[in-house]
């Protein structure tokens, strides 16, 4: 299924949220903030549970948080904790089955687990619980999770998430209701973001970013170690580490083009990263050009800093219709090109006459890039320079972002130059995997999708 929206992007993943408090509030609307923050992390379906001191309740349903919950709702939903996600499925079917937060009684009470991530052995392990007896009425991979959370309840809580997290293989940012608690688990590599937060009423908050804590009026404290457990009750926080990871390996995308540029994605301001990929872009091949545009939303940040390191002017080009939605339509290729052309509409009195140079936050099939090349040229540009903001992505990925076949990875089967012919520019760059570490200040970020070398084993047979 392609959307209306993003037909050539690699697709979001999944957004989660937890709240606690020491009394009874309502976590439920802190809850849908900060979902609503997190919308751009996926728009499939939404779900909160709340916990009223271990007395749960949950509601999801297909759609966007603010078609999903009414204000009724939301005044039903009392309690004093409370976990939310947001999904863009990577495994398992559309459909409201699948939708999180997950709940289950086990052991030691009721359980519910929202997760934002994919493991890349959820099917072996499916196939060993199921034959010890399991029974699965989802089809997605944190259906395990919490399968094995309940089988290993006899440990204790803190020990059955323990021993499940170090079976699991993959990437997973974890919210969980338990016990009275709200529990926050972050993959061995930190693939997967996830911090904390705490407002000035003392109530602590989990997020797949930074910006739900802004939306609910939460101060950051910090992010989520990789290979850390943090378990929030009414004694504040305390915190496990449950693996000695090897290498520190968050997923470079999210600071290129996820995370809202408003976000801190482990320490690094998203808005910043990408203004300073921008200038990289501008160093490492000047051209003579009139103008620099963005891709709204995403290129627009990159798009400032080429233009201030080049010197080239800054200008609106391209305006995005506000009103897109996430209207899903089918792939057949007359109907992708229409879907570009309602999303984005050259602004021609700006680039009537000039050399524009146009700057994405990435090139993933070529699609959108070619017929945004040939609106621009229709509006009157004489020539257009094209610039992505991420180096070339060659590799698909395994670990919640859901990505084209590799075979439909245009810089997988074709050079630069080859690739500048297809879209029709009259020059391209990609940032170079170089100047990527350089603009993120360290290599220590999973680049799989742009050199093939993963952090984490991938399934067999699957590149």
């Amino acid at each position: 299924m392609y959307g209306i929206h993003d037909i050539d992007k690699m697709e979001e993943e999944c957004g989660v949220f937890g709240v606690y408090s020491k009394e009874i509030k309502k976590v439920s609307s802190l809850t849908y903030y900060g979902l609503y923050a997190l919308q751009h992390r996926g728009q499939e379906s939404a779900g909160i549970t709340v916990s009223n001191f271990g007395e749960k309740t949950t509601f999801k349903g297909m759609g966007l948080v603010a078609d999903v919950f009414s204000s009724e709702k939301l005044e039903e939903l009392k309690g004093n904790a409370a976990i939310g996600h947001v999904r863009y499925s990577t495994s398992g079917a559309s459909k409201l089955i699948n939708a999180q937060p997950l709940e289950s009684k086990f052991k030691l009470g009721q359980i519910a687990v929202a997760h934002n991530g994919n493991l890349v052995n959820a099917d072996i392990i499916k196939e060993l619980l199921e034959d010890s007896g399991s029974t699965f009425i989802t089809d997605i991979d944190s259906e395990v999770i919490i399968n094995m959370i309940a089988r290993k309840a006899s440990k204790g809580l803190e020990e059955a998430i323990r021993s499940t997290v170090s079976a699991i293989k993959g990437s997973y940012s974890l919210v969980i209701l338990a016990d009275q608690k709200l529990i926050g688990v972050r993959d061995p590599y930190g693939i997967r973001p996830l911090c904390l937060g705490q407002n000035d009423e003392g109530d602590f908050f989990l997020a797949s970013e930074s910006c739900a804590l802004d939306a609910v009026g939460a101060d950051l404290i910090r992010d989520i170690e990789p290979g850390e457990m943090v378990i929030i009750d009414d004694h504040g926080v305390r915190s496990i580490k449950y693996a000695e990871n090897t290498k520190n390996a968050p997923c470079s995308f999210e600071t290129i083009y996820f995370a809202r540029p408003d976000s801190i994605i482990d320490g690094k301001s998203a808005f910043q990263v990408r203004v300073e990929s921008g200038r990289y872009l501008a160093r490492q091949k000047p051209v003579e050009a009139d103008v620099v545009i963005g891709v709204p939303d995403s290129g627009i940040p990159a798009a400032i800093g080429f233009a201030e390191e080049s010197g080239i002017p800054y200008t609106v080009g391209l305006i995005k219709n506000k009103y897109i939605g996430r209207t899903f339509i089918k792939p057949s290729q007359e109907l992708r090109e229409k879907a570009v052309q309602v999303k984005l509409n050259p602004l021609k009195v700006n680039v009537v006459g000039k050399r524009v140079v146009v700057v994405d936050d990435s090139l993933v099939r070529g699609t959108t890039s070619r017929l945004l090349i040939q609106m621009l040229r229709k509006a009157g540009a004489t020539e257009v320079h094209f610039r992505s903001a991420s180096p070339a992505v060659k590799y698909p990925c395994y670990f919640g972002i859901d990505t084209a076949h590799r075979k439909e990875l245009i810089a997988s089967t074709h050079s630069i130059s080859e690739i500048k012919e297809v879209i029709g520019a009259d020059s391209l760059d990609y940032l170079t995997l170089q100047n990527l570490a350089k603009v993120l200040g360290s290599e220590d970020f999973c680049l799989g999708c742009f050199d093939g070398e993963y952090p984490v084993c991938t399934p067999m047979g699957e590149a």
